[in-house]
């Protein structure tokens, strides 16, 4: 879930090592080294990171496969010989199909009882623990609004009227997390009778469909700092209801308030969770680093590094990202029997609508 290019840019992308003490054999169980496989957002402190290899004596090793779609997706196709330990990023969307594959090993994290009961829903076997949470949500750039003296949306209802043709911008929901997320948002919202109908009308508006949030973001959105530069002219985009903390922590200089806003009444509740794939070589690493994952020195540390707020009940949250990023307070949510029930049908019919 996650703000993406953001942390892409501060820690860079491809395969990244960091290493402390212990050796950086990487075959056999008794490896010292974990690696762990997840999307391009993922980020943490050096010096956190640290206290974990320190600690456990292990050395991290992360491989990072593209948006958390892809990632899953080739984590699936390769779940026989894995890349890694431990896979980071599944989200409830994807969830089920994850599940279904067989790709994780059941785990409970020994700080588990510390995550909020609410977010364990579909957790039971331990195959996965929850690990952050955030709002998937239309973001808009506020100085177009301002220029044009138009009312920025707020609700999905808005986004199909005529003074919003097109500006919005979103990822393929075939493809993209965020795109599949905002794919359920509708769902949610209006039910199997009405989702259809309302993709045909945000369709007959101008809505435009590109492959990942990078290049819905970066590239084609007016109002991130890439798109500024770049050029994008799309003031309306899916993302997270985090953007705006992270176009401010980023900005130098930062500005007195986000340049982008939120559509509270567009969001869709997104929870990640992390897993010890089923043929991890080291399974020892795998599961300290879980119990890293959950503990509270980094659930405390992911805020302002992948723009997500963390589950346990006991960790507190940045006053920057509270004040820049609030959580939805009435998000669209569902629940994963269903997601799982209807998803693969649901993009299946979304492409034939909207991308033919």
């Amino acid at each position: 879930m996650h703000t993406k290019t953001f942390v892409a840019v501060a820690v860079g992308l491809g395969l990244v090592t960091l290493s402390a003490c212990g050796s950086t054999n990487d075959g056999g169980a008794d490896s010292k080294t974990v690696t762990l496989v997840s999307h391009d957002s993922w980020a943490v402190s050096k010096n956190v990171l640290k206290d974990f290899e320190k600690q456990s004596g292990y050395t991290v090793r992360v491989l990072k496969d593209g948006d958390a779609g892809q990632a899953v997706n080739k984590a699936i196709l390769t779940k026989d010989n894995p890349q890694g330990d431990v896979f980071f990023g599944v989200d409830n969307t994807l969830l089920s199909r994850a599940l279904d594959n067989g790709l994780f090993q059941s785990y409970q994290p020994k700080d588990y009882d510390r995550i909020e009961p609410e977010y364990r829903d579909g957790t039971s076997g331990h195959q996965v623990t929850p690990i952050d949470t955030g709002d998937i949500c239309v973001n808009y750039d506020k100085a177009y609004f301002e220029r044009h003296r138009l009312a920025p949306p707020q609700t999905f209802d808005d986004l199909v009227e005529p003074r919003y043709k097109n500006l919005l911008v979103t990822e393929n929901a075939a493809t993209s997390s965020p795109g599949l997320g905002f794919l359920l948002g509708t769902a949610a919202k209006y039910g199997d009778a009405g989702w259809s109908a309302y993709w045909k009308k945000l369709k007959a508006n101008g809505v435009k469909v590109v492959d990942g949030w990078e290049q819905a973001y970066d590239e084609e959105f007016s109002g991130s700092a890439g798109g500024r530069k770049a050029g994008g002219d799309r003031p309306l985009v899916v993302s997270y209801a985090s953007s705006p903390p992270a176009e401010v922590v980023y900005a130098d200089p930062k500005p007195a308030t986000a340049p982008t806003g939120v559509a509270a009444g567009t969001c869709f509740r997104q929870i990640e969770y992390a897993g010890l794939l089923s043929g991890a070589r080291n399974s020892a690493g795998g599961k300290a680093f879980l119990d890293f994952l959950t503990g509270k020195e980094f659930q405390e540390d992911m805020p302002l590094n992948m723009f997500v707020y963390p589950v346990r009940t006991d960790a507190a949250v940045p006053q920057e990202f509270e004040k820049y990023g609030p959580r939805a307070k009435d998000p669209e949510t569902m629940a994963p029997d269903r997601i799982a029930a209807d998803r693969d049908q649901w993009v299946k019919s979304w492409t034939s609508l909207v991308l033919n």
